[in-house]
């Protein structure tokens, strides 16, 4: 028995598909129907049905009931013949985890709209989409990687997928997209581009070309794809990415794109090719090394695993990994991207109150939904999972004959390759087999305690000085830098461009003052602040001296005494030891390059 969807692009102008799901031979008890709660990949509960309007039910041409039975699922009921349900869903969020639809673009993953008949989720399903009825639109083509039964030149017709997960791990993206191939082993890829946006097109897909290369030759140049696609939505300012089984969708700015004639490597650039790289190496870290509890979840409520820094962490390590193993960055430059990971922890107070375990355990309730206090509870299993991965590296290649490369190909050999959920604690049990090493007190010290992690005495078993200093001013973000070193810190963090108070840290002179977030600061000293002088009139003060600050909470206007303190040494850098040698050299020329 095959599902069938008929998906089409409505009313664009009011943001609303329209979706039919026909079932040839529905339950005879009545058929239950289902739509996600979360969408694989993104670690928190969306409830897409709330995006759902004017469901409908029909057989044979007479109207069928339909009972909700909760958030997410309903009854419908008996029918003879084939049953019908249709309804629309309203599609404007922007970002890569639900739908969107305007006279722009489209786009959609299949979790926001289609809803499983229970029972049938191993069925065979097929999809047609529709073309959008308004001339306007008539120059939209489509990208997915959606198996094709019949489809027109520009991708409108029918698709098909195996089962229900395959249908909701394609995204598809809608429009009048520049679309640029570039082939990867045989593979042929394609960067599609949602958005006006100029950039150099031979230089990008030069260097995602050999960002996917060398992640191809990690794993033996598997698996077998097809295509693969990189779905990007270009826009003024946002970042972001999820992946899926042969694509990625993904959301940069307009301005992280290098241009014609201009051969300079900015931050942007750099971080758009990490979220690539990030983004692809989860074909074989989450995509296939999947976590167990992960894949015995139905979408229907929190799917629980300490592992996440697994996933992501260790995937966090290896996308900048992989610019400089291909070519794109040195060793220099790859160690300020280190010193910046390295930075963003030391910067974070909940480092010292919350475990990476817990971290992983807690995404569902902190990480998808921080707020102003955020980082004085909770630590980034992307961050510290980055670090704690890139220890284990440096650990194993010092103390064993293996490295993390290892682990990570017998993990695609143990698991994804044959398609078996992996286990809670897998990655842990894999280095100590390989290895012949007791790694346990590293786990515990790094997965399972607030410890600080030996990042500066794994590094220098590598020829690599790693040293914490005061940061030169608000926009150094760690890594090799120059200028006056800071005086003072009050602890908080204003919004950009604003003297508006996003976030006060622990511990800080701002916490023992009494700010909050969301206080509108006025005056300092007497004298009345400004944006732009901010940062200049912050470094004339002394650290230790009391200060009268002037501020807004709300309609009231507040008096608070200040003490500033020193700066502290939160910034890292890191630099290649020139005295290296023996040894030493050795094992960074096998982890740096020559």
């Amino acid at each position: 028995m095959t599902v069938l969807y008929h998906v089409t692009p409505e009313h664009p102008r009011e943001h609303l598909y329209r979706v039919r799901c026909t079932v040839s031979e529905p339950d005879p008890a009545g058929q239950v129907f289902h739509l996600p709660s979360w969408i694989r990949g993104s670690y928190l509960v969306r409830d897409f049905a709330k995006h759902v309007l004017r469901l409908q039910a029909s057989s044979e041409g007479h109207d069928v009931a339909i009972e909700r039975l909760d958030k997410r699922s309903l009854r419908c009921a008996p029918v003879r013949g084939a049953l019908q349900l249709d309804y629309q869903v309203y599609a404007y969020d922007e970002s890569v985890r639900k739908a969107w639809l305007d006279m722009r673009r489209g786009f959609f993953n299949g979790s926001s709209l289609f809803y499983c008949p229970a029972g049938r989720d191993r069925a065979g399903f097929e999809l047609v989409l529709e073309r959008p009825s308004e001339p306007q639109l008539s120059q939209w083509r489509v990208a997915t990687t959606l198996p094709v039964i019949d489809v027109d030149e520009s991708g409108f017709g029918r698709y098909r997928a195996d089962d229900y997960e395959a249908l909701i791990d394609h995204p598809i993206e809608m429009g009048a997209y520049r679309q640029l191939d570039f082939d990867v082993d045989g593979v042929p890829h394609a960067l599609v581009l949602s958005g006006r946006v100029a950039l150099d097109e031979a230089r990008v897909l030069n260097d995602l070309a050999r960002i996917c290369r060398v992640e191809r030759e990690m794993f033996g140049h598997e698996p077998a794809l097809e295509r693969y696609l990189f779905l990007t939505n270009v826009v003024a300012s946002g970042y972001g990415g999820l992946e899926h089984r042969s694509s990625t969708a993904l959301i940069c700015a307009r301005g992280d794109f290098p241009q014609v004639g201009d051969p300079r490597f900015s931050r942007d650039y750099r971080n758009f090719l990490g979220l690539c790289s990030h983004e692809y190496f989860h074909l074989w870290n989450v995509k296939r090394i999947a976590p167990q509890r992960f894949l015995d979840s139905d979408l229907s409520a929190e799917a629980y695993t300490r592992d996440l820094w697994h996933y992501e962490g260790v995937t966090s390590y290896y996308d900048d990994l992989f610019l400089l193993r291909a070519g794109i960055l040195v060793p220099e430059s790859y160690l300020d991207v280190v010193a910046e990971t390295a930075t963003r922890l030391q910067r974070t107070p909940g480092r010292a109150v919350q475990t990476l375990a817990d971290a992983s355990f807690e995404a569902w309730i902190k990480h998808y939904q921080p707020d102003e206090n955020t980082p004085n509870q909770a630590v980034s299993y992307y961050v510290k999972g980055a670090l704690v991965a890139l220890c284990l590296d440096l650990l194993l290649r010092r103390d064993s004959a293996i490295t993390l490369d290892d682990v990570m190909r017998q993990l695609w050999r143990d698991y994804g390759a044959r398609e078996r959920g992996v286990p809670e604690g897998a990655l842990e049990a894999v280095a100590q087999q390989l290895s012949g090493l007791d790694l346990r007190s590293y786990f515990d010290l790094a997965i399972r305690s607030t410890a600080e992690l030996p990042l500066a005495e794994c590094l220098a078993d590598f020829g690599v000085r790693a040293v914490t200093r005061v940061a030169c001013g608000d926009t150094d973000l760690g890594g090799r830098s120059a200028g006056p070193e800071a005086r003072v810190s009050l602890g908080l963090r204003l919004r950009a461009g604003e003297l508006r108070v996003a976030q006060i840290f622990s511990e800080g002179a701002a916490a023992l003052a009494g700010l909050a977030a969301g206080d509108q600061l006025v005056a300092l000293d007497g004298l009345r602040l400004s944006a732009a002088t901010w940062g200049a009139r912050l470094q004339s003060l002394t650290p230790g001296q009391r200060y009268s600050m002037h501020l807004f909470r709300n309609d009231e206007l507040l008096e608070v005494s200040v003490v500033p303190q020193a700066a502290p040494a939160d910034t890292w850098t890191l630099t290649l030891d020139a005295e290296a040698s023996g040894d030493v050299l050795r094992r960074r020329q096998a982890w740096l390059g020559r």
